[in-house]
């Protein structure tokens, strides 16, 4: 059944329920009347039956009716003797020939409907025979009166119809009222949808109380605004913080310049160069996390492949030779885990980065595999541990926010974009592991867990 898409839900449920019960009170009205009809038809035949059967024991015991055959206007009555002669009738069959040529069968009575003959074409009626024992043979008492019609009465009819009409109505009615009660609490959480907009993200749609669906459908309507208000704040956070990281560099390579252009002979190509590159350096990496940051939030797919966690570290390390810190490695063989080599090395060397920056003269890289329950096969375990101020616990998991704030002694102006341990984070946890800070004698203890392959 095809409905227009032009027609409201209300519109399309009242219809389909205003058919629906139409279709089910015409067929238990035609019900009814087929069992009033049947009810009918047999309270007629025993009536019919005990008429005849009145005049058989009156003719069995007197030869004949001196009375009236019948007492009912309708009802038909003829005795026919054993030659098939009729001996008295009622008066709307005199003159006429047997109603009916059957006889009783074994049970000394029959009934039939009979229709034409002596009772007109197009009329039909209940015939009942009984045998008569007379002693001059077996005579014939036949019996009749008009057949029920399927409407019984018209008044009946009248009635049957006109309540199943009245029935249909008043469940399209009820229908009709249900579906608008039920969907009023939807046009609220509509309403309040089309009046949120982007200057006020913290609104939320009405609860209805009852526990339905659609009470359902509201909490999960808030339960997404509220993850779309975070996800906007947190844009605004990081656009306001991506400008003013990318300002830094752009005003200091501004500042440069407009002295160069001053006092163009304090200064050499050479020397400006030099400046200009350190901010550019900057700048680049800025940029660099930037774009690392959309691809991961873009949810690109990686290229998996096995790779050696330990391997993986050691030649992180090995790039590191012009630095002023010692590097110290104990790093376990054959812990293997499944990911992108380009991202794990990044994770790497983020987390290597922020070592180098804050540590004071060591930094300490383990890697070996632990049995963890999360894991089926366990867990490779990456630890870069540096030997500097450290991280206050009530700070820990505020570093591995996007342009992250801490004090002076971890501040990412020493040098870092302030992405890179939310980057490390979110390439650990796009392979089902977890990046913490975990406790330390000294300084900071970044704790790297993936699932071993």
């Amino acid at each position: 059944m095809k409905v227009s898409h032009n027609i409201s839900i209300t519109g399309r449920i009242t219809a389909f329920t205003g058919m629906v019960s139409a279709l089910l009170c015409t067929l238990l009205a035609a019900v009814l009347m087929v069992a009033i009809h049947r009810y009918a038809t047999n309270a007629l035949s025993s009536e019919i039956r005990a008429d005849g059967g009145r005049v058989v024991v009156t003719v069995e015991d007197q030869g004949g009716v001196t009375g009236p055959l019948a007492h009912h206007p309708r009802r038909n009555v003829q005795v026919v003797d054993s030659r098939g002669r009729v001996v008295q009738s009622t008066p709307a069959l005199r003159g006429k020939p047997p109603m009916a040529a059957f006889v009783p069968d074994g049970q000394n009575i029959r009934e039939e409907v009979v229709c034409g003959g002596v009772f007109g074409s197009g009329q039909c009626a209940i015939v009942v025979s009984q045998s008569v024992r007379r002693p001059e043979g077996r005579w014939t008492v036949y019996a009749s009166s008009p057949t029920v019609p399927w409407w019984v009465s018209p008044w009946l009819a009248a009635l049957v119809v006109g309540s199943a009409a009245l029935l249909a109505v008043v469940i399209t009615f009820l229908g009709n009222r249900i579906v608008t009660a039920s969907l009023r609490p939807v046009k609220a959480i509509r309403n309040q949808l089309d009046a949120i907009n982007a200057s006020c993200p913290s609104r939320r749609v009405p609860v209805p109380p009852a526990h339905d669906e659609i009470h359902e459908l509201a909490v999960s309507i808030n339960h997404t605004l509220g993850r779309i208000d975070v996800a906007m704040t947190q844009q605004r956070h990081f656009a306001s913080d991506a400008s003013h990281d990318l300002r830094s560099p752009i005003a200091a390579m501004r500042a440069e310049v407009e002295d160069a252009l001053l006092a163009p002979e304090e200064t050499s190509v050479t020397t400006l160069g030099n400046t200009l590159l350190v901010s550019l350096k900057r700048l680049e990496s800025i940029v660099s996390d930037l774009l690392t940051v959309a691809r991961l939030d873009a949810g690109e797919a990686a290229a998996l492949v096995s790779i050696d966690l330990g391997e993986l570290a050691a030649e992180e390390c090995r790039t590191r030779h012009q630095t002023t810190k010692i590097f110290t490695c104990d790093l376990e063989p054959g812990v293997m885990v499944l990911g992108d080599r380009m991202r794990l090395g990044r994770l790497i060397t983020n987390l290597l980065d922020n070592a180098e920056r804050h540590a004071d003269s060591t930094i300490t890289i383990n890697v070996r595999h632990e049995h963890d329950e999360r894991f089926p096969h366990g867990a490779a375990v990456l630890e870069v541990i540096d030997d500097g101020p450290g991280i206050d616990p009530d700070k820990r998991e505020l570093v591995f926010q996007r342009f992250a704030r801490l004090d002076a002694a971890r501040s990412k102006d020493a040098g870092g974009s302030g992405l890179g341990l939310a980057i490390a984070r979110q390439i650990a946890e796009a392979r089902g592991g977890s990046l913490r800070i975990e406790d330390s004698d000294r300084g900071a203890r970044f704790v790297l867990r993936l699932p071993r392959s």
